[in-house]
């Protein structure tokens, strides 16, 4: 299977906000909001269109991957910039085919092109330990309440990035998302239906675990 990754176009956004409303449904909690959250990054100042790119597969988008800045803050003030990716979506009937994995490799090339130096994430350790990613704490890097949770992982793209390096890691204001407008968002598509699903405890096991 070929699979073609370009930036996305305009042409594209209905599309990926479908593929990903069905890549996360039911997925963390009853229903999702990436979708919505697609939807609200490519206007924010944070979102970083270069590196959003769609995988096709027999000419037909089966994938997205989109970043925004976000960054490291020291306790004397000190601030390093970083960048952070998600949603990360795959439609359900394409998962398990290198398609998720090819939208990250290509875009943390593309982003090391760029110049970006450091790239963290909230995700599932066994699957992203594959590209490089690395526990936070081994970074010395913590979330806003200073703990280590396990889903944290950091990344150098430039060696030696990270050196010297302490602090928090901070998401762009964009994720901060309003639950009714998500809803009123989520009503222009067709109605799915929320339930509780297997994957939302595996979620809340490593979303809710420290090191």
């Amino acid at each position: 299977m070929e699979i073609v990754i370009r930036n996305e176009r305009p042409s594209d956004y209905r599309r990926v906000e479908e593929l990903t409303r069905d890549a996360f449904w039911n997925l963390h909690s009853p229903g999702c909001d990436e979708h919505y959250l697609a939807h609200l990054l490519r206007t924010h100042a944070d979102f970083i269109p270069q590196l959003d790119f769609v995988a096709e597969t027999d000419g037909v988008v089966t994938g997205n991957i989109m970043y925004t800045k976000s960054w490291i803050k020291g306790p004397t003030g000190s601030v390093w910039d970083t960048i952070t990716f998600g949603p990360l979506s795959v439609s359900p009937g394409q998962q398990g085919k290198g398609i998720g994995s090819a939208l990250v490799r290509h875009s943390l090339a593309r982003a090391k092109e760029l110049g970006c130096a450091i790239v963290w994430i909230y995700g599932n350790p066994a699957y992203y330990s594959r590209f490089g990613f690395r526990s936070s704490k081994e970074w010395g890097i913590t979330n806003a309440e200073g703990k280590y949770p396990t889903a944290l992982q950091l990344m150098e793209l430039k060696a030696g990035a990270l050196s010297g390096v302490s602090g928090y890691a901070a998401e762009s204001e964009a994720f901060e998302m309003d639950a009714e407008a998500s809803a009123r968002y989520d009503a222009l598509f067709p109605p799915k239906v929320k339930e509780e699903t297997p994957s939302q405890r595996d979620f809340r096991a490593i979303a809710g675990t420290y090191l």
